[in-house]
């Protein structure tokens, strides 16, 4: 009988430590996972027809918005105006986030922060004669494989340029995408100092299929210095011409935007 139950203890212990490493096993596996995870980003922008709606949406993100979501472990928050506007600037707003899930439960637990309810009051509450914003136009993002997290560049005076990439069928911008991944295009960008900060695919927004990235250069000189070199690289003259790789093939349009982060840009 005692035998017996020492037999019964031992199993269980067995069983248990197998449980336990299991487990252990697979809380490494997921957290490996989720650190190789490929980000997503919401891309907003905000149309605005006076100073008075700039005022009250850059305050809401300053003091409200970007306090309540590095409060949620939401970092790295990108706030941009256009570099040369044409009439009123429009803010562009840049979030990360780790998984689609945090994407997802982002409104609801703004909605449950009494701080952020207190501080936004103005933003959120504001009446429809004096809105805060004509409208806000907003794109979900996948980060690209070969650049899964954002890369923050460092703080100084700098310019941003955020690039659309437009195809004319999902076939074609799956295969651009493929070009920036497979076939090294986004290893020219690092290598000849363009300092990118993301490159992603638009799940969800206006002018699909498209793909956007964000570049960052010390001013205007240096960005058309690094786009002649791109244009002379070996390596892009390589690649550009790999039959199916053709951007005439694949890019039907090409949009850029000259943008400068405010005060409080995390980015």
């Amino acid at each position: 009988m005692t035998s017996r139950r020492s037999f019964v203890k031992t199993s269980l212990l067995t069983s248990a430590a197998a449980v336990a490493a299991s487990t252990l096993t697979n809380s490494a596996f997921a957290s490996e996972l989720k650190s190789d995870a490929q980000e997503f980003y919401e891309l907003r922008v905000y149309l605005l027809k006076d100073e008075k709606q700039q005022a009250v949406v850059e305050n809401y993100l300053n003091n409200a918005a970007i306090p309540a979501l590095n409060r949620l472990g939401i970092k790295n928050i990108g706030v941009f105006t256009e570099l040369k506007p044409t009439g009123q600037t429009k803010i562009y707003v840049l979030i990360p986030f780790i998984s689609l899930d945090d994407f997802l439960k982002m409104t609801g637990k703004l909605d449950a922060d009494p701080v952020y309810q207190e501080k936004g009051a103005a933003y959120l509450n504001a009446p429809a004669t004096e809105p805060a914003y004509e409208r806000i136009e907003s794109s979900l993002l996948k980060a690209f494989a070969h650049t899964p997290k954002m890369a923050v560049p460092q703080k100084k005076p700098r310019i941003f340029e955020l690039r659309q990439y437009q195809s004319a069928s999902e076939s074609a911008g799956k295969k651009k995408i493929e070009m920036f991944n497979d076939e090294g295009e986004i290893d020219i960008f690092k290598l000849l100092g363009f300092n990118p900060v993301f490159f992603a695919e638009t799940l969800i927004g206006k002018l699909r299929p498209n793909l956007t990235y964000m570049v960052t250069f010390d001013d205007m000189a240096a960005h058309d210095s690094h786009w002649k070199a791109f244009g002379g690289d070996p390596e892009w003259k390589k690649i550009s011409k790999v039959p199916g790789y053709e951007d005439a093939k694949l890019v039907s349009k090409i949009t850029s935007t000259f943008i400068a982060p405010t005060a409080y840009s995390q980015i």
